[in-house]
Formats: C-alpha cells, sequence, structure tokens
C-alpha cells in the first residue's frame, strides 16, 4: 500500500496545494502545528523544541525536543515518516525561510530518497521533489521555470522531455549546475534518473521574467 506522510515544516507559511489528495498521517514540525491549525488540520504528531513557538497545549500527541540536538525539527519528523514506512513524504511550508533551513529540508528530501521515499518540497512559490532511481511527470506550469540538480554526488542516466532544453543519458554532478533554468514545450515534462538522488525544482517567475 502507498502510505503517504504530510510534514508541515516552521518555514514561510503557505497554503495547502489543491492537488494533495489523501494523507495517512501529518506531523507538524514547532510552529508548523499553528499553520496546520489556519489549514483546518489536525496533526496525528506535534515534534519540536519549540523556540519559534510556544508549547502547545493540546490532547494531540507532542514529542518535546531538546534545543541541542543533531536533527532539525523537520528531519525528526521525517525519520517517523520512514519508520511508518511511508513511500511518500510531503513536505510542506519549507522554503522562503532561512536559507541554512532551506538547505537543510532540501537535505532531509535526499535521506529520505536514499530510503526509496519519493518526496515532494512546497512553498509559496517554490515546489520540489526528490526521487531516486524512475521516472517522474511534471505537468506544464506556465509562469513556472524547470530546474535539475544533483543531490549525491552524481545523477546517472538522466534524461529530460518535453521542455526547452531536452537532454538524454546527461550525467549531472552536484558541483555543476548543468540543469537549471528550463521550461515546459509540452503538456507534461517527463525526467528520469537512473542512479543517484535527483532534485527537480519549480520556481515561480518574477514579473518580467523569461526563459
Amino acid at each position: 500500500m502507498n502510505k503517504r506522510c504530510l510534514i508541515i515544516s516552521g518555514g514561510e507559511e503557505c497554503p495547502l496545494p489543491a492537488d494533495l489528495g489523501e494523507m495517512d498521517c501529518v506531523i507538524a514540525c514547532d510552529k508548523g502545528y499553528l499553520y496546520a491549525g489556519r489549514m483546518g488540520l489536525k496533526p496525528d504528531l506535534i515534534v519540536g523544541d519549540f523556540d519559534s513557538a510556544p508549547m502547545p497545549e493540546t490532547a494531540i500527541p507532542v514529542e518535546r525536543l531538546p534545543s541541542r540536538k543533531d536533527d532539525t525539527d523537520t528531519m525528526i519528523a521525517a525519520r517517523h515518516a520512514a519508520e511508518m514506512g511511508c513511500s511518500e513524504a510531503v513536505i510542506l511550508c519549507c522554503f522562503g525561510g532561512r536559507l541554512d533551513h532551506t538547505l537543510a529540508n532540501l537535505q532531509t528530501g535526499a535521506w529520505l530518497a536514499e530510503r526509496g521515499i519519493t518526496v515532494r518540497l512546497i512553498g509559496g512559490d517554490t515546489e520540489a521533489a526528490v526521487f531516486s532511481g524512475g521516472t517522474i511527470r511534471f505537468p506544464r506550469r506556465e509562469g513556472w521555470s524547470l530546474s535539475l540538480f544533483a543531490l549525491s554526488d552524481r545523477c546517472e542516466g538522466v534524461t529530460i522531455r518535453g521542455t526547452k532544453y531536452d537532454g538524454e543519458g546527461l550525467t549531472l554532478t552536484n558541483a555543476f549546475p548543468l540543469g537549471v533554468s528550463n521550461v515546459w514545450t509540452s503538456e507534461v515534462a517527463e525526467i528520469t534518473v537512473s542512479s543517484g538522488i535527483l532534485l527537480v525544482m519549480q520556481s515561480l517567475l518574477k514579473e518580467g521574467e523569461h526563459i
């Protein structure tokens, strides 16, 4: 069974995507529980050290974390998703805040992808998918860009079709931005990676910006 987990992080608040679908569990991270409340969602679990929001007074299970720890709050939530056997994780409100937390959230996505979990990261003007092996299709989005990055040292066998800059059997590395800034030319962009952890990022273009 395809088990899906929604993780609400503590970056810049953004709305629930219309195409989210049913989730099997919802985990809120720190002030993510405040976002969840405004979205009309009741988390199954709240985790955090609560350095950005007060400790919640709720009947929902709360995992209080120490401020001195190796994992970010979102990483703790990701570990729970992996332990529950989820095959897909959606991390919401994970962009638009501090850059260090944004990078940490991308690394959390890579950690999940290493374990065979497909990851979708969502912010207000940025959305990303992280996966390892296989093909994902991305419906056309007018006014958005499409970029590919290697989160592992190398991504082999990268193929992209349905875009302005198509490619077959490419190798991407994490030290050179070969896949940045593309757009759709078809109704669907199809992206495949044979090995490695690939990040596919969609970004809303600014007014007057074009590719």
